[in-house]
């Protein structure tokens, strides 16, 4: 029997519906039985707007809540704008937050990302990594936004003693995904460059870096189940590590991307553009000992994603 046992009529509201994380995890909820999931378009509700987040908690008195919406981008993105990644983060989590608590929100999720952790962590990343070394300079305005988030749910706690509670996931990707030149990370990007030069019939595709960095993938409906998994059954102060406990080098990433692409032309890499982090494999034995485990394989996920790209542009 879960620990919490959430009551499937209230008012469950997501933050970040319309996004890729946020949508899956709306999905997964109605799936699983929830009658009340609400959202808002950033059209009609601005999160970083505090009176109008005060206004919309006051009027829809959500229950439970799942925070997943965020400014998000690649290497390029973050590098390019950190003081909007820092600015924008922080004003969404701190509304949401102090509008939850005034409310009295009793179940809360923060959806963070695994950046939070040092460059140099140790491998596989163990939650208690947190805060001992020097961040990658590439997204560090970001991951200090997500680790303000996560202070400020263990804040809540120990303060008003409210069971809310922070989940890292590793690398997400899937249905929803952002496949912009400038906005996307590295799997949606290599999708749209790959599916790009099939239908071009270019000779070559050029990635940045050298390929030789390692990264762990967690196809997002696989997230959502593991976020009402953590509603259901998890209430501690420390986040808690999702992804699938494997990875993979970016090369070999590019060649499974470009196999079931059907591309047949050479790949080439710019070593001049950064590689980020050496390695970002997350530790997940935590919530694996609590009986979840990732379902999707990676193959399978870059399928679907592949299918998602083509209907979608």
């Amino acid at each position: 029997m879960p620990q919490f046992a959430l009551d499937r009529s209230a008012t469950f509201y997501v933050a970040g519906h319309n996004g890729m994380v946020g949508s899956a995890i709306k999905r997964h909820l109605e799936a699983s039985g929830f009658t009340s999931v609400i959202g808002e378009s950033s059209r009609d509700l601005d999160l970083t707007d505090r009176l109008a987040t005060f206004e919309y908690f006051a009027e829809h008195k959500p229950e439970y809540v799942v925070l997943a919406a965020a400014k998000v981008g690649g290497i390029l993105a973050n590098n390019t704008y950190p003081a909007d990644f820092l600015s924008v983060n922080l004003q969404i989590q701190v509304n949401v937050m102090d509008a939850a608590q005034q409310h009295g929100v009793e179940r809360l999720l923060f959806m963070g990302s695994s950046c939070i952790y040092p460059k140099f962590a140790p491998q596989p990343i163990p939650e208690d990594a947190l805060l001992t070394g020097h961040l990658e300079s590439t997204n560090d305005a970001y991951a200090i936004a997500k680790i303000a988030g996560i202070t400020q749910v263990q804040s809540v706690r120990r303060q008003h003693g409210r069971a809310w509670i922070s989940a890292m996931p590793s690398n997400l990707y899937g249905p929803g995904d952002n496949y912009s030149e400038q906005g996307s990370h590295v799997l949606p990007a290599l999708i749209r460059r790959y599916e790009q030069a099939r239908l071009s019939g270019a000779p070559t595709v050029t990635n940045w870096g050298s390929g030789t960095p390692l990264r762990e993938f967690l196809y997002v409906d696989d997230l959502a189940e593991a976020a009402l998994f953590l509603l259901e059954n998890y209430d501690d102060a420390s986040h808690v590590n999702v992804g699938s406990g494997e990875d993979l080098s970016i090369k070999e990433l590019a060649e499974m991307v470009a196999e079931l692409i059907g591309y047949e032309g050479e790949t080439l890499w710019d070593t001049a553009k950064p590689d980020g982090t050496p390695r970002k494999l997350l530790d997940v034995s935590l919530i694996e000992s609590m009986g979840w485990k990732a379902k999707t394989s990676l193959r399978e996920g870059i399928a679907r994603s592949i299918a998602d790209y083509r209907s979608r542009f």
